[in-house]
């Protein structure tokens, strides 16, 4: 099969090659891969500086949707010709996966493919950081920083599926339409005014109750200064290059949490495994999502495709920080 395959750290020793497809496994779900989210992580795994460092050689890739084509033995929810997503450790940007039933999930007849690998860890992550982590609840504020992004945008949509306000921050007019397309009440442009000033503005001085960050360094200062008492800030990120450092008198005498979160962990990723009952919150979580999905009310949007041939112009893509939403890789020509 193919498959994109870092020889070395670095997009310059990263290539498409024939390699051996991945071996079953008695709780595995081989997928015929379809489509495969691309993301500013993929660039970070591909150059060794990524907080899960693979050593070479690798296939990046940790979402795809796409066919059933065969199932182990020990497992019991799919069959050969199911569509579904899933969520992977690494190697999506190839022609088949083989991923553990575990993170594996069923896709409705309306979500397309290209929509679909949003779900396993953009979408997955705004809403186990909103509704399961922050208790996010309707009528409060939510303030949502690089709205426009692939995170950024599925926090915007949960946290209105959750029946919060919301506000949404970015840096030009085109993202700001984004933001508001997708369900933002309010849009700040931080490069005209203080997103400080225009939040605090905007609830009457209280400020916002969650806080959603995928940015982090002065982005993450300032909104410690427009958080609501008892109010939640989630760091989700660091996009603007700096890691911030919490100020625990502000915690303190602000009586706010900062919660954070780890995906993986509940995707079975992480040095502890999630315990019976949150691998089944998990698949729930999916089931609802992807309904909503399916209903219309949460809507992935994407940028641009591509053939796998074509992934560094994809990874190209997202440095140059025009991207509105996720980009995907097309390793299965197929119809959606």
């Amino acid at each position: 099969m193919k498959a994109v395959v870092c020889r070395e750290y670095g997009l310059e020793h990263t290539h498409v090659a024939e390699i051996v497809s991945p071996p079953m496994r008695p709780d595995g779900v081989r997928i015929r891969v379809h489509s495969c989210g691309v993301s500013f992580a993929n660039l970070l795994v591909l150059e060794g500086k990524h907080q899960n460092r693979w050593e070479p050689p690798f296939t990046p890739g940790t979402e795809v949707a796409g066919i059933v084509s065969e199932c182990g033995e020990g497992t019991s929810l799919f069959k050969p010709g199911d569509r579904v997503v899933a969520g992977v450790r690494i190697g999506g940007f190839s022609e088949e996966v083989v991923a553990p039933e575990a993170t594996v999930f069923a896709l409705p007849d309306e979500v397309d493919f290209d929509k679909a690998v949003q779900f396993p860890t953009i979408y997955a992550t705004a809403y186990g950081a909103l509704k399961w982590r922050a208790n996010l609840q309707p009528g409060e504020t939510l303030l949502v920083h690089g709205a426009a992004g692939g995170s950024g945008l599925a926090a915007v949509e949960i946290g209105k599926m959750l029946g919060a306000r919301v506000i949404a921050t970015a840096g030009d007019t085109a993202k700001l339409e984004a933001a508001r397309r997708h369900g933002a009440d309010v849009a700040i442009n931080y490069r005209d005014e203080s997103f400080r000033d225009a939040v605090l503005r905007d609830t009457g001085q209280r400020g916002a109750d969650v806080i959603f960050d995928p940015v982090g360094g002065p982005t993450f200062d300032e909104s410690l200064r427009c958080i609501a008492p008892d109010g939640r800030i989630i760091p989700m990120g660091f996009a603007g290059g700096t890691i911030p450092q919490i100020p625990a008198n502000i915690v303190l005498v602000k009586n706010i949490s900062v919660i954070g979160i780890y995906w993986g962990y509940y995707m079975g990723w992480g040095k502890q495994p999630p315990p019976p009952h949150m691998v089944q919150q998990v698949r729930d979580g999916f089931r609802e999502m992807l309904q909503w999905a399916a209903s219309g009310q949460l809507c992935p949007e994407t940028y641009a495709t591509y053939p796998l041939s074509d992934f560094q112009t994809a990874l190209a893509a997202l440095t140059e920080r025009k991207v509105i939403g996720r980009v995907a890789l097309h390793p299965s020509k197929t119809e959606q």
